[in-house]
């Protein structure tokens, strides 16, 4: 079970630290859910920041920026939170943020757009497809996406028999203009 929420980690993000972004993410909403002994189990990462820059008009121009502070992961369980954050999994001493930097967008129905994001977990960097919703009322948008991930491909989690490899990562942030 405590190797359920491996996945959880794997949020967003750019190799930036909290300090660099200029934030303007007002409420976000990070889940995630991993398989372990074939039952769903998940839990959440309670910090995010991010600059979103982000234009339907200009999308060659757009960038999203952001850093989960993987110390936040909240499973419901003392023991298994503190176990993600040990060596085994997250390493937070070692990598205490999850790192999300846009590479490009496209759009591709409405308010539906795909992002390719490089996401940086435990130092090591993949690229991800985020399909994502964007909601514009003129000062304030929201996006809203998923996408998923292998666990192993970041080196969390080890080789464990009954956790699922693969995570899904839920995203939503309220962002100013």
């Amino acid at each position: 079970m405590k190797k359920i929420c491996i996945s959880i980690f794997i949020l967003i993000v750019s190799n930036s630290a909290f300090a660099q972004l200029k934030n303007n993410v007002t409420k976000s909403k990070i889940t995630f859910q991993i398989n372990n002994l074939g039952i769903k189990t998940g839990g959440t990462i309670g910090k995010m920041e991010a600059e979103v820059k982000f234009d339907p008009g200009k999308l060659d121009a757009s960038k999203i920026d952001a850093v989960a502070d993987i110390t936040t992961i909240n499973t419901d369980n003392n023991m298994r939170d503190s176990h993600l954050k040990s060596e085994d999994y997250f390493d937070v001493v070692k990598y205490p943020n999850i790192t999300m930097s846009s590479i490009a967008f496209k759009k591709r129905s409405g308010n539906n757009y795909i992002g390719q994001f490089n996401i940086t977990i435990k130092n090591k960097t993949k690229m991800v497809e985020l399909p994502f919703t964007y909601t514009d009322t003129g000062n304030i948008a929201w996006l809203k996406g998923s996408f998923k991930i292998n666990r192993s491909d970041f080196g969390v989690g080890g080789g464990s028999l009954t956790l699922a490899n693969e995570t899904i990562i839920f995203i939503e942030a309220e962002t100013t203009k």
